[in-house]
């Protein structure tokens, strides 16, 4: 893709002020030391980008005590290899190497596991297979934390901020991570520019099968919701326009909205070069601002981004614009109800540093929010285990660019946390804790409506 003459802002943790006027710029430090001495690794991180990574947070009295006796504890029963500074290493599996004890378990207890993902982009530890540990720590997360914790969760963990689903909240959290550069996920990303699951006709993937199992996903989606020659099309989401362009091959009129100002400019250059600006309108749009009705609505992987406290209005978003007998498909990544009622209020690594403002749904949550202003799920299907081998595969393509990266302006701790994402994602799906669903969506009978949402009778 081309690149761009003007300078780019960095990706700095959500609390660094003041940003940096370029990307990450490189930092050398010439520390004093004798062969003796430990420079621990948050001493190479740039304080003014990652303020939060670059010094550990003073943990409460005995926090940190605390984090060594449980972690310790809870990795020793798991199938992990586990190394902690000059020490021996123990245990069989995936390896955890903890280069600095201290500030790695000050981490932990001072922040829980917003502190174990900072002292990853800070370089305190590291693991020979990242996915495998981390697919460990999440198929048994319920265990890692005594049962008389768990149940004080509410008294230790960061709360969520507010407000971030709102507007002007919404365009910010699109610009922290889909305007971050088109470059850089043209990086990972297959030819389409697909950023959701694919769907592999066989396992495991390869990554010259990426572009055609994008493609599959896409055309699924399309039949879902029944699009063809003269269908009106809704798209929710636009990404970079893969979606937009297909079902306008297929003959259909879309409009497709976005708060990403880069997505739009490319995907409107995209369509332009198919020569399929007639049949596209690419607007960038709120979703509660879309006006017009339509045949078929489609939204890929967008729910997440909405917020809990937004999925109503979401919902109610998706059923004003469908006309009698339209058809809505969605692709939403989603988790068990209990384990998103924990979420819903918790503060996490990857709302502070990736998704800020954004909760993965239940399939009860969509459904309940679906029923709510008149819309039935007629089908469901998921297929968390594509997930898995999609963000296998971006990951690769990721770490063996590094270098591309590097030349774009991201410093080393953004490629940590990106490496640490993509990883904590897959294993997410590989463990089952997460999955990916297509479902379809239509009115529901009006005497299976709430009666706040039905018709008045004559």
């Amino acid at each position: 893709m081309p690149r761009r003459s003007r300078p780019r802002r960095g990706r700095p943790g959500p609390r660094s002020r003041p940003r940096t006027s370029g990307r990450h710029r490189s930092v050398t430090l010439s520390l004093p030391r004798t062969a003796d001495t430990f420079i621990p690794p948050h001493a190479y991180v740039d304080a003014d980008v990652w303020p939060d990574v670059a010094r550990p947070p003073a943990a409460p009295f005995g926090h940190a005590a605390a984090a060594r006796r449980i972690v310790r504890g809870a990795l020793a029963r798991l199938p992990l290899r586990c190394r902690f500074a000059d020490g021996p290493a123990t245990g069989t599996g995936p390896s955890l190497t903890v280069h600095d004890p201290e500030a790695f378990f000050t981490r932990i207890g001072a922040h829980g596991l917003i502190g174990f993902g900072e002292s990853y982009m800070a370089g305190e530890w590291d693991s020979d297979d990242l996915t495998g540990l981390l697919t460990i720590l999440a198929a048994n997360v319920d265990e890692l934390v005594p049962a008389p914790l768990r149940r004080l969760r509410s008294s230790w963990v960061a709360r969520r901020p507010t407000q971030q689903g709102t507007r002007a909240g919404a365009r910010e959290n699109v610009q922290r991570h889909y305007d971050l550069s088109n470059e850089l996920f043209s990086l990972f990303l297959d030819d389409t520019l697909s950023y959701s699951a694919a769907l592999f006709a066989a396992f495991p993937a390869r990554q010259e099968s990426l572009r055609t199992a994008q493609e599959r996903k896409i055309d699924r989606l399309l039949d879902l919701a029944d699009v063809g020659e003269g269908t009106r099309l809704l798209e929710i989401g636009t990404g970079w326009g893969e979606l937009a362009l297909r079902a306008a091959r297929r003959g259909a009129q879309v409009t497709t909205v976005t708060l990403s100002a880069e997505q739009r400019d490319l995907a409107r250059r995209r369509v332009a070069e198919a020569g399929l600006s007639h049949r596209v309108d690419v607007d960038l749009r709120d979703y509660r601002d879309v006006y017009g009705r339509y045949d078929a609505v489609v939204s890929v992987e967008m729910i997440e981004a909405v917020g809990a406290e937004h999925w109503p209005v979401y919902f109610g978003a998706l059923r004003r614009a469908l006309l009698p007998g339209g058809r809505i498909a969605l692709q939403a990544i989603t988790m068990g109800h209990r384990q998103m009622l924990d979420t819903a209020a918790t503060h996490t690594w990857i709302s502070k540093y990736v998704f800020p403002g954004g909760l993965i749904p239940s399939r009860e949550a969509i459904e309940e929010n679906a029923a709510a202003v008149g819309l039935r799920v007629l089908s469901d299907h998921g297929y968390g285990d594509h997930y898995a081998q999609t963000l296998r595969l971006w990951r690769e393509r990721f770490t063996a660019r590094a270098d591309e990266v590097d030349r774009l302006g991201f410093d080393r701790t953004f490629r940590r946390m990106w490496e640490l994402y993509l990883a904590y994602s897959e294993a997410g799906f590989r463990s089952r804790y997460l999955d990916v669903r297509q479902l379809l969506l239509t009115e529901a009978d009006p005497d299976d409506w709430p009666e706040r949402e039905r018709e008045p009778r004559p």
